[in-house]
C-alpha cells in the first residue's frame, strides 16, 4: 500500500475539516436571508415604493405623466399646505415608515387632477365614477403606500401620552368590502400595516360581502398571500354591512375588534390612542377623527372643526359641535370627547365587551341604524361612546351608493323601528309619528328586549337627560304633526311641506296635499315659539318662508299661533302666514281674520304647554 507524505495528508485533513465548516456557514446565511424576508413579509417592512410601482402595481393608471397636475402646494382641496419637507419624520419606534417618492402623485395627501384628458382617458374616468362613485382613476395613480400629512396636535405626541406598546391590547381589523376597487381598498390594508405596531395589529380580515369583480377573486387570494396577517373571509352570498360586520367578528382572534370601511387611510399614530383608551377601560367605545378623503381628487383633508355624533326624531345619524358642558369636563381640546351617538363606519371596541353587548342586532337587514344601536346600548349599559382627536382615518365620502340591493324594501326603516322597540322606551312614539305609524312586519325583538333586561341597561330618559340633553324633545312641544290649511271648497286641503336636510336649508318651504304620513309633513312648534323639524325651523325674514338653522334667539324664527283664528302670526313682520290663491306656495300677508287662506290646523295642540 503507497504511503502518502505527510504535507499532503495535512492539506487532505484541512479539506475534510473545511468543507463542512463551509456547509454550516452557507445554511447560517440562508436561514438568516429567509427569516428577514419573512419578518419583511409579516410587517410589510421591506416594500419599496416609487415611481415605477405607482406606474405598474396600481391597476389602469396612466402609463406616462401626461395630463397629470399634482398640485404640490394646493390649498383648495388640502389645506394643510404641506410640501416636500414635509415628508413623515419616524417618531414611533414601533413602525418603520416605508419609503416614498415625494414627487408621486398624492402624495402627503396632495390632490391630482386630470387635465384636459383625452377621450379613451376620459371613457375610463367615467367607467371607473360608475363602478366606485369615486375617481378610480385618480386613485389608481397612487401609490398604496403614499405619505400622509401627520394631523395630530402637538398635545398627541408628547411623550408618554398613551400607555406604552407593551401595555397595550392588540386588535383585529375588520375591512366589509362589496365589488370595491383595487387601490382603494388594497391603500386601506397598506395604510394599516404601515402606521401600525406590528405588535399591536394581530390580524387584518377582510371580509368578502359576496364580490363580482375579477380583481377581488383569485388575483386578490394571490396578493394577500405574502401577508400572513391578511385573512379573507368570503361570504357566499351577498349579506349587506351589518351580517358581514358580525361574519368578520367571528374571525377575529384579538381582544380588540377595529372596524374600517374598505376606503380608508389611516394615519400616522392612528392606533395607539384607540387602544390605550380600551386598556384604561375595557368599557370605553372610540372612534377615531374622520378626515375626508376628496372623492374626485382623493386630496387628504382634515376635519375642520371636531364634531360629535347626535341624530333626530327620524332615527337619522348627524353631527353637532361640541357642547359647552362637554368642553368644561375636559382640561384640552385634544382629549377624548363623549359623543352621544357614533357615525358607525370607523370604531374600536374590546371584543368581550361587544358580545356582551349582543355585538349587532342580527335581524338588522343590510344597513342602518346599526351606529345608533351600538351608541344606545353603549352609554345605557355601563359603557362610554368617546371620539379620540389623537386618532386620524381618512375615509372617501361617496355622494351615492355604486350598489344595487333588492326592490320593495324600506330596509332603513324596518331596522330603526325594531331599533325604537328596543332601546326606545315610549320615545319610540316620537320615530312613529313621523312615519304615520306604519310599522308593517319588522320581525321578532324578544330576544333583544330580553338581553337589555338581562344587562341592567338604563332607561333612554336617562339617556336623553345625561347624554344627549341638546335634543330637542317633541314631547315638549306646543304643537306636532302637520300643518293643515283649512280653506273650504277648493279641493284637496294643502299642507306645510318641505324636506328638512342640510341642503334644503335657506331654500322656500313648499305646499303639497296633506297625506298624513308625517315625513316632510311633520312640524313641532316649540315653547319658544319656533317652527321647527329638527335642527331646522321657519324663518321669514323679506320674501319667502324658508327653512333656516334653529339658532334659539327668537327674531325671524319666532311665531305665534292662535288656535281659535287658527293663525300663525310671524312677531317681527305682524304677517300672517297664507296659502296664495293658486294654493301652489306659502307666502305671508297682512293678518285677516275672515281670509280662509291664513288659517290653519295642527294636528297636535296642547294648549295647556303653551
Amino acid at each position: 500500500m503507497a504511503i502518502i507524505p505527510r504535507r499532503h495528508r495535512n492539506n487532505i485533513i484541512k479539506v475534510l475539516i473545511l468543507v463542512p465548516v463551509i456547509w454550516i456557514i452557507s445554511v447560517a446565511v440562508n436561514l438568516r436571508s429567509e427569516q428577514i424576508e419573512q419578518a419583511g413579509l409579516e410587517d410589510d417592512l421591506v416594500e419599496t415604493v416609487g415611481k415605477k410601482e405607482v406606474i405598474e402595481t396600481n391597476r389602469g393608471g396612466p402609463k406616462t405623466g401626461k395630463n397629470i397636475n399634482h398640485e404640490p402646494n394646493s390649498n383648495k382641496d388640502n389645506p394643510s399646505e404641506s410640501s416636500e419637507k414635509d415628508l413623515p419624520i419616524q417618531e414611533d419606534p414601533h413602525v418603520i415608515v416605508p419609503p416614498v417618492d415625494p414627487n408621486a402623485p398624492g402624495e402627503m395627501g396632495k390632490p391630482v387632477r386630470i387635465e384636459n384628458p383625452d377621450p379613451e382617458t376620459k371613457k375610463k374616468i367615467d367607467k371607473g365614477w360608475k363602478d366606485n362613485a369615486y375617481n378610480q382613476y385618480v386613485s389608481d395613480m397612487i401609490s398604496l403606500h403614499r405619505s400622509l400629512p401627520d394631523q395630530r396636535d402637538q398635545w398627541c405626541r408628547e411623550p408618554d401620552r398613551n400607555l406604552p406598546v407593551a401595555q397595550l391590547p392588540a386588535t383585529s381589523v375588520i375591512v366589509c368590502f362589496h365589488n370595491e376597487g383595487w387601490t382603494a381598498l388594497l391603500r386601506t390594508v397598506h395604510s394599516i400595516i404601515d402606521r401600525s405596531p406590528p405588535s399591536l395589529l394581530e390580524q387584518i380580515v377582510l371580509v368578502d360581502d359576496a364580490s363580482t369583480q375579477d380583481h377581488l377573486k383569485e388575483e386578490l387570494d394571490v396578493y394577500v398571500s405574502k401577508y400572513p396577517k391578511i385573512k379573507i373571509v368570503r361570504s357566499p352570498e351577498r349579506v349587506g354591512l351589518i351580517r358581514a360586520r358580525l361574519l368578520g367578528a367571528t374571525h377575529a382572534t384579538a381582544p380588540v375588534l377595529t372596524y374600517l370601511d374598505s376606503h380608508c387611510e389611516c394615519a400616522e399614530g392612528w392606533l395607539e390612542p384607540l387602544l390605550d383608551r380600551i386598556a384604561r377601560d375595557p368599557t370605553n367605545v372610540v372612534c377615531p377623527v374622520i378626515d375626508i378623503i376628496n372623492d374626485d381628487t382623493l386630496a387628504y383633508q382634515k376635519s375642520s372643526y371636531l364634531a360629535v355624533g347626535g341624530f333626530d326624531w327620524n332615527l337619522v345619524f348627524n353631527w353637532h359641535g361640541v357642547p359647552a358642558h362637554e368642553k368644561a369636563r375636559r382640561s384640552h381640546h385634544a382629549e377624548p370627547v363623549h359623543s352621544p351617538t357614533m357615525a358607525g363606519g370607523l370604531f374600536s371596541i374590546d371584543k368581550a365587551f361587544f358580545e356582551k353587548l349582543g355585538a349587532y342586532d342580527s335581524g338588522f337587514d343590510i344597513w342602518g341604524g346599526e351606529n345608533l344601536e351600538i351608541s344606545f346600548k353603549t352609554w345605557m349599559c355601563g359603557g362610554t361612546l368617546e371620539i379620540v382627536p389623537c386618532s386620524h382615518v381618512g375615509h372617501i365620502f361617496r355622494k351615492r351608493s355604486p350598489y344595487k340591493w333588492r326592490s320593495g324594501v324600506n330596509v332603513l326603516r324596518r331596522n330603526s323601528i325594531r331599533l325604537a322597540e328596543v332601546w326606545l322606551d315610549d320615545y319610540k312614539n316620537y320615530y312613529y309619528d313621523r312615519i304615520g305609524r306604519d310599522l308593517g312586519n319588522f320581525g321578532d325583538v324578544s330576544s333583544r328586549k330580553k338581553l337589555r333586561e338581562d344587562l341592567q341597561c338604563k332607561s333612554f330618559k336617562w339617556y336623553l337627560d345625561n347624554i344627549f340633553p341638546e335634543l330637542f324633545i317633541p314631547g315638549d312641544a306646543v304643537a306636532s304633526g302637520e300643518i293643515r290649511n283649512v280653506r273650504k271648497g277648493h279641493g284637496a286641503e294643502m299642507c306645510v311641506d318641505s324636506p328638512a336636510k342640510k341642503g334644503d336649508m335657506h331654500k322656500a318651504v313648499g305646499v303639497y296635499p296633506c297625506h298624513l304620513q308625517g315625513g316632510n309633513q311633520y312640524w313641532m312648534m316649540s315653547k319658544q315659539g319656533e317652527i321647527r323639524r329638527d335642527e331646522a325651523c321657519l324663518d321669514f325674514s323679506s320674501k319667502d318662508v324658508i327653512l333656516f338653522s334653529c339658532h334659539g334667539g327668537g327674531g325671524n324664527q319666532q311665531w305665534e299661533y292662535s288656535q281659535d283664528r287658527k293663525q300663525l302670526h310671524h312677531n317681527v313682520s305682524g304677517k300672517c302666514l297664507a296659502l296664495t290663491e293658486k294654493k301652489d306656495k306659502l307666502t305671508m300677508e297682512v293678518c285677516d281674520d275672515n281670509n280662509d287662506r291664513q288659517r290653519w290646523q295642527f294636528q297636535n295642540f296642547n294648549a295647556t304647554i303653551s
